[in-house]
């Protein structure tokens, strides 16, 4: 002891098993006062008992974030290390009763100022924590260098391990040796190991960092009185926590840190490892499953342990443990400055300081905290713990309203916590209903509350609400314990675990070619394509378990499936386009990707299935490479036209005012209302028009699209991605080859529209269909026959009277008084005749429709208006005049109204009463002024094409006719 005599700091560093808490332990026993700092409150805990034990209760105190036993007149303090009262000051005096200093100070585990989460705070201790008479660091080997470095003044002393540590390779879960701890890195797989010793072991006891110490104690207990032989923690147990431990076994040598999943360090694994063989006792360690899965050790791993030969930590985490608390500004600015020193990094930021921030930026709490009390009562609250993981945003709203309470100065509160209010908080706890996570999370939230209610100046009644929130968490203790045990300790077997499972996976897993998954011969599910489900005739409590078990097997054929995909044939994927489904690819009828809004319609994201997540990033890579070959080629079957219009709409070579064209046609699918283009439409010239035509778009009277486009391979295809690029469910689409349905509900009609179908009151009738009809009418009325709903072709077609009125309107139709005798034609109205132009009309598909309604609208209705007693056209009998529908021309283009004629009969609709003399503005691409145009010559066309036949597929949705009027017309059509 000599050596302790000499050096007021010693540093005791050495693996573990050497002895060194207990040394502490004994040197602050030694002396008129101490403190020692613990990694965790379970380790503090268990140091408190053996200290109570030698020293006597009232010496002994224990101070931990949500806890504290303080004595009167206690001089032996055994604290967390973030609880450790080494800052001085009232709060300081405070916690121990007010003792000012200690005689002797020891800091335990001192290498986790390494660790990126809570290092700074160890490092803290390491630089400032001292003892009055003796100081004593405690920690691994690795950190001697860097200690040294900090506290040259420091005297660094070796321990060797007290046993040997011996690899023994892996072994099954059956073939474990009795007194062994397995240990897992998520609640989830800790429960699924203690779920099968439980099957086959007769139990184990569960130890996690989130349970209290009165959980913790019970289950450790069942291990340390032979009620169960086996021990599932998780790295908790490596924080000096003494157990008979003979053998420790990895389920999994990769943890999440907080920020990412990653491999343990060799240091960690010495850590935990080291607790097998405690004293003299010799140790073993090794992995559960086989020697080639992720829980496998190499072999310089395995050299190091054994040798306790780790790297050096040349650096460690650090934050300012003395800022400045004059102003918020100020506070923070000290939090984030970087140290001067090389051992020392700056640490990131911590929860506690993110949530400073987010306060910072609330005006009231500017307003506020002004004062320096002020601003240590909000940096106190900011350190209220996230005992809920619930992330610093969430975190920031709880302690905004814990600091508006304590802020005093005009709070309304007195600077405290409301009573009633805090007591609700806890009464909405009190429930031992409900499952091991649900009693966890329970837990964790009283934890929060209990660490308030052990502030000194939070609450009015501090002792009282302390006093409840212990009896709370040791009620859902002991409820957490019994369910615990309830689960994990069972002396029955099961016929699932006669035979463990190879190859990384702790149940044996197979999968039938149906798609049958079996454990052990037991089904516990079907994986279909890439997705698991779970058997659901299987009990409640092991389905956890099971999936646990089929996932880890299921790697390897999941990987196999992945090679199946990329090699497979493109008929094996398919488009899922079901109403009320998000728009994706299936393979072999089951889902692997979603469609996603991308960089444009014809270019969605493929964002594959969460079922393929368990494939590693390069196999996910290949898949979504191999998903979009499928895609694009399935674009060039079903989408050409529209590839084609994307194409022409970015071709520089395609004059600027046809590539607006082409460019809005193609956003909308390849299928727009011509009322939606008729500005730009008015743009163009005859040959610009003429390069519509030639790449296939059908310039109608009502509408312009592509035919191909409205196919319903291609209709398919349109609505998915419409639905993909605006983030919603895909729409019902009409059955293929109907050309004429009823008008649906909302969703319906949208899809409808969509599909390339046009709303005329009760009936949705097919677009090039209704430019057909259109024409139809042009022919009718050009060779002076009537037209009505019991025409032929509309008979045929199903189309009901209200339908084909609002068909016909919509076409720029109105109905006029047909005369039987046929009357002698003026001079004036026989301009009138380029009303029917009936010669382009019927053989032109796209651009006839269009060039009667200008023909029309300009010159003849002009005529018309200014004889109005032969407005009616009464020479020809027919029961329609052409007035020409409302366009969507720029102002500008058009010419001055003509003088309103009231004699003239006015026709019902939008267009009722509105003068058509529009022909004296056009410009002379428009092919003269209006009433000088005469009928159109057939070989002015730029596109002398017939008109296009009605394919035999598209069949009426309501005819009993059979197809005899629709044959007619296209008889005579052809």
């Amino acid at each position: 002891m000599a050596q302790f005599a000499r050096s007021p700091i010693t540093a005791v560093l050495g693996p573990t098993n050497t002895g060194k808490t207990h040394l502490a332990v004994e040197r602050m026993c030694g002396h008129s006062s101490g403190m020692m700092g613990f990694p965790l409150r379970l380790l503090a805990r268990e140091v408190y008992d053996r200290v109570v034990a030698i020293k006597g209760a009232q010496q002994v105190a224990l101070i931990t974030g949500e806890e504290k036993i303080v004595p009167p007149g206690a001089r032996y303090f055994l604290c967390t290390a973030e609880s450790m009262p080494i800052s001085g000051g009232r709060e300081a005096a405070a916690m121990t009763g007010g003792l000012s200093d200690f005689a002797f100070v020891a800091l335990d585990e001192a290498q986790l100022g390494a660790d990126p989460e809570r290092g700074h705070i160890f490092t803290d201790r390491i630089l400032r924590a001292r003892g009055r008479e003796e100081t004593m660091i405690l920690g691994s080997a690795s950190i001697a260098k860097t200690v040294k470095s900090l506290v040259p003044e420091v005297e660094i002393i070796g321990r060797p391990r007290f046993s040997t540590l011996s690899y023994a390779g892996a072994k099954k879960l059956s073939r474990l040796p009795r007194r062994s701890a397995i240990v897992a890195f998520s609640a989830e797989e800790v429960y699924a190991v203690a779920e099968m010793l439980r099957r086959f072991r007769g139990g184990a006891a569960v130890v996690m960092g989130a349970l209290s110490p009165r959980t913790r104690n019970a289950q450790v207990q069942m291990f340390l009185n032979g009620d169960v032989d086996y021990l599932v923690a998780t790295d908790a147990i490596g924080m000096g926590l003494n157990l008979d431990v003979a053998h420790v076994a990895f389920a999994s040598l990769r943890k999440f840190d907080g920020r990412r999943s990653r491999r343990l360090t060799v240091a960690e694994m010495a850590q935990i490892a080291g607790r097998a063989g405690r004293h003299h006792k010799d140790g073993t360690f090794g992995s559960l499953g086989s020697e080639d899965g992720d829980a496998a050790f190499t072999p310089e791993e395995i050299e190091a342990i054994e040798a306790h030969r780790f790297p050096s930590v040349d650096q460690l985490f650090w934050r300012d443990g003395a800022p400045r608390t004059d102003s918020i500004d100020h506070l923070i600015i000290d939090l984030e400055a970087r140290p001067d020193r090389p051992e020392l990094r700056a640490a990131p930021q911590a929860v506690d300081l993110a949530v400073l921030r987010r306060m910072a930026e609330d005006p009231e709490v500017q307003a506020r905290a002004r004062s320096k009390r002020d601003v240590e009562r909000l940096w106190a609250a900011c350190g209220l713990p996230d005992f809920q993981k619930l992330g610093a945003e969430h975190h920031a709203r709880t302690v905004a309203r814990i600091w508006r309470f304590i802020a005093g100065n005009g709070s309304g509160f007195g600077g405290h916590i409301p009573r009633d209010w805090f007591a609700q908080q806890i009464a909405r706890l009190d429930s031992v209903q409900g499952d091991i996570d649900t009693l966890s999370g329970r837990i964790a939230a009283a934890r929060t509350w209990s660490y308030i209610a052990h502030r000194p100046d939070w609450l009015a009644n501090p002792v009282e609400m302390a006093e409840r929130t212990r009896m709370l968490e040791e009620k859902l203790s002991d409820a957490l314990h019994a369910a615990l045990t309830q689960r994990f300790v069972d002396r029955r077997t099961s016929v699932l675990l006669r035979d463990i499972g190879q190859n990384a996976s702790n149940l044996p897993v197979t999968v039938d070619p149906d798609g049958t998954v079996c454990v052990d011969g037991e089904t516990i599910g079907r994986l279909d394509g890439f997705r698991f489900s779970v058997d659901p005739a299987t009990r409640l409590q092991d389905r956890k378990l099971l999936l646990a078990a089929a996932e880890r097997r299921l790697g390897k054929v999941l990987r196999v499936k992945a090679d199946e995909l990329m090699s497979a044939a493109d008929t094996d994927f398919a488009l899922m386009d079901d109403a009320g489904q998000t728009p994706g690819i299936a393979w072999q009828e089951t889902p692997v990707a979603t469609l996603m809004a991308g960089a444009g319609l014809l270019a969605p994201e493929i964002r594959l299935d969460r079922a393929l997540a368990a494939l590693g990033p390069d196999v996910q890579k290949q898949v979504t490479t191999r998903l979009a070959t499928w895609f694009e080629a399935q674009k060039q079957k079903h989408l050409l036209p529209l590839v084609k219009m994307s194409e022409s709409a970015a071709d520089p070579a395609v004059p600027a005012v046809v590539r607006a064209v082409f460019a809005q046609l193609a956003d909308a699918g390849g299928v727009a209302p011509r009322l939606d283009l008729d500005s730009a439409l008015g743009h163009l010239d005859k040959d610009q028009r003429h390069l519509l035509r030639r790449a296939g778009i059908d310039i109608g009277v009502l509408d312009l699209y592509h035919p191909g486009l409205l196919k319903p391979g291609a209709a398919r295809w349109r609505a998915a991605l419409q639905a993909a690029r605006i983030g919603k469910p895909c729409l019902p689409l009409p059955q293929p080859g109907l050309t004429l349905i009823p008008t649906g509900d909302k969703p319906q009609e949208m899809g409808a529209r969509i599909a390339g179908f046009r709303s005329f009151g009760p009936q949705m009738l097919r677009i090039d269909m209704a430019e057909r009809m259109a024409r139809t009418a042009h022919e009718t009325i050009a060779k002076n026959e009537p037209f009505s709903a019991l025409s032929p072709q509309i008979v045929s077609l199903g189309l009901s009277e209200e339908a084909f009125l609002q068909l016909m309107r919509a076409a720029g139709f109105r109905p006029i008084d047909p005369v039987p005798t046929p009357a002698p034609v003026a001079e004036a109205p026989a301009e009138a005749a380029p009303a029917v132009e009936s010669t382009d009309v019927v053989e032109a598909t796209d651009a006839a429709p269009e060039a009667a309604a200008e023909a029309v609208a300009e010159a003849p209705v002009e005529a018309a208006a200014e004889t109005p007693a032969e407005a009616p056209v009464a020479a020809t009998g027919a029961n329609w005049v052409f007035k020409g529908r409302q366009k969507g021309r720029p102002q500008g283009d058009r010419g001055p109204r003509g003088p309103r004629r009231e004699q003239q009969q006015r026709p019902e609709g939008k267009f009722a009463g509105k003068s058509d003399n529009r022909g004296e503005g056009r410009g002379d691409n428009r092919g003269g002024k209006g009433g000088d145009r005469g009928p159109r010559k057939g070989g002015d066309r730029d596109d002398n094409r017939a008109p296009r036949a009605t394919p035999a597929s598209h069949k009426a949705a309501t005819s009993n006719h059979a197809f005899a009027g629709l044959a007619e017309l296209l008889g005579r059509n052809g």
